[in-house]
């Protein structure tokens, strides 16, 4: 090893030992509370619904389970949406390819949608027949 890549190599682990050694994952678990009053603009349903989701940032992991129910017609698609703060639109960023109540799923999130995760920039929405702009929605917040 040349000696620039010994100092090279010197100067990464003192920084790491300077901010408190090795980074370690961490498991982040939110619960998101879905309602109409969340929708951008709001929409008026009785449909609730949570979703319970689980990250882990080592892997850059999602993984959720969707639960709803009362909605005003057939859910016809979900996603994760940002960046956005609560009351803001945003494109769907991450698709959830099975949104049935009860349903699971996971996908392996890029750097910039773990970093949105991470500051509460994204929003769950589940959007149905009557409300395809989305019926309910909830924004994600770690715990």
């Amino acid at each position: 090893m040349s000696s620039y890549c010994s100092q090279l190599a010197g100067l990464v682990f003192a920084a790491g030992l300077a901010f408190g050694g090795a980074a370690s994952a961490e498991m982040m678990d939110m619960n998101i509370d879905l309602s109409g009053a969340e929708e951008v603009p709001p929409v008026e349903t009785s449909a609730t619904g949570e979703v319970e989701v689980e990250f882990d940032s080592d892997t850059r992991m999602l993984s959720w389970e969707i639960d709803y129910s009362g909605l005003s017609s057939d859910a016809t698609a979900a996603h994760f949406h940002g960046p956005a703060d609560p009351g803001e639109n945003a494109a769907p960023v991450v698709p959830v390819e099975d949104f049935a109540d009860g349903a699971e799923g996971s996908a392996e999130l890029t750097e910039e949608q773990a970093a949105l995760l991470a500051d509460g920039k994204m929003y769950f929405n589940l959007h149905s027949t009557n409300n395809p702009g989305g019926e309910i929605r909830g924004q994600v917040m770690a715990q």
